[in-house]
């Protein structure tokens, strides 16, 4: 830092100017294409990037796609509802017509510094957009036109844009072995769990001859506390939880019980809706001392086996095919329980359960757990590029 900062001494001793974004470049709008017709054209592949919110993307054919509506330049993506972010795209690409984007061609820009800057501004903006919007946070084209940018000098910016890039260039490559171990671990806990060519004693049951399944009930957000009835939203499931929990991270008013259902400890609780297929019949095994209160979109399975083990035998890609044979494909997707409860998993004893669990807890902590092994240095490493970014990118402003 100590080269950046003589750097700033040096070039704007008195801070530097600010603009605002919309008057960096021009603002491009999107095209309209539902995620229907993104999932379509994406099997077929092609060289125009659709972005959508989130992390949706798909690669389409340059013919899909109105050739005014394809951007050739590298710009910036603004992910405008929901979870707010920025994405620095160089390659032709578009995008849905709810989003926008940048492409920044003042000389006295560089495009990437303005990028990583947008970065530091993401939490504030999915404030404004959580208080334009409750439902689903949204910004407007003005939050962005109108937001204010450092411009120091081009060698400032190029030099912070060199750090920031090796800083991501090391964060990449840690992801990229995070991302390959956990492979690796989905196929060791399909193949321990398959039973396949193996004597053991290990019987493949239904999962209605092994137990029932009791559906929640609905609460609301007027309903949540500080303190109170402890409670999992199946929104959680997919956002917060993992194999197992033993703690919630919501409560709900102590007035409610009467008008709750419980998942009871040792049940796994299984969400019926979803995004995707992939989503639903995402399953969380409840390990806390006491029963918890579950929403309606969710099923408690209660039963006599290792509720780990369960779990983790619904997390299989063998599970999931037959899973898949089970979802009302609508546009919210749901499960369909009685095909559901058909679907049969293997029992071998109980303590051949618990050696499995024990050994998939084992290597699932390597993968996930951000206290220890990789995730924890992946955590630490953003930690410390989120702060020195942020340093980086702080500037006072020059007088009028």
């Amino acid at each position: 830092m100590s080269r950046m900062d003589d750097i700033i001494a040096e070039l704007c001793p008195d801070g530097v100017p600010f603009r605002t974004l919309g008057s960096l470049g021009r603002r491009n709008p999107g095209t309209s294409i539902t995620a229907a017709k993104m999932k379509t054209l994406a099997s077929h592949g092609g060289p125009i990037r659709v972005f959508a919110g989130g992390q949706t993307v798909a690669d389409v054919p340059e013919d899909v796609i109105p050739a005014a509506h394809v951007v050739r330049e590298p710009s910036i993506i603004v992910k405008s509802r929901g979870h707010i972010g920025f994405t620095f795209y160089e390659k032709p690409f578009t995008h849905k017509s709810e989003l926008w984007s940048y492409t920044l061609d003042d000389p006295a820009i560089d495009q990437k510094f303005v990028y990583y800057y947008l970065l530091t501004r993401a939490a504030d903006l999915q404030e404004v957009a959580r208080a334009t919007s409750v439902k689903l946070p949204q910004l407007g084209v003005r939050d962005t036109d109108h937001l204010r940018i450092p411009v120091p000098p081009l060698e400032v910016q190029r030099e912070i844009v060199r750090i920031l890039d090796t800083f991501t260039e090391l964060e990449a490559e840690l992801q990229a072995e995070l991302e390959a171990r956990r492979r690796q671990f989905q196929h060791y806990r399909d193949d321990v769990l398959s039973f396949s060519g193996r004597d053991d004693d290990v019987k493949w049951v239904a999962l209605r001859d092994l137990g029932t399944f009791l559906r929640g009930r609905r609460f609301t957000k007027a309903d949540y506390a500080e303190a109170g009835v402890p409670a999992i939203h199946y929104g959680e499931i997919y956002t917060h939880y993992g194999t197992s929990a033993r703690q919630v991270v919501s409560h709900l008013r102590p007035d409610l019980p009467i008008s709750l259902r419980y998942a009871q400890p040792q049940d796994v609780v299984v969400v019926d809706v979803g995004e995707t297929v992939e989503d639903v019949g995402k399953a969380v095994a409840w390990l806390g001392e006491e029963p918890v209160a579950i929403h309606d979109h969710s099923y408690a399975f209660r039963h006599d086996l290792n509720p780990v083990f369960v779990s983790y035998c619904m997390q299989t890609a063998a599970f999931h095919a037959e899973k898949a044979k089970h979802v009302a494909r609508t546009k919210v997707k749901t499960l369909l329980i009685d095909g559901f409860a058909k679907i049969a998993i293997p029992v071998p004893p109980l303590h051949e359960q618990e050696r499995i669990v024990a050994m998939l807890d084992a290597f699932d902590a390597l993968v996930n757990d951000l206290s220890v092994g990789l995730p924890a240095e992946l955590a630490a490493r953003r930690k410390q590029y989120e702060h020195y970014r942020d340093r980086l990118l702080t500037f006072e402003e020059a007088p009028a």
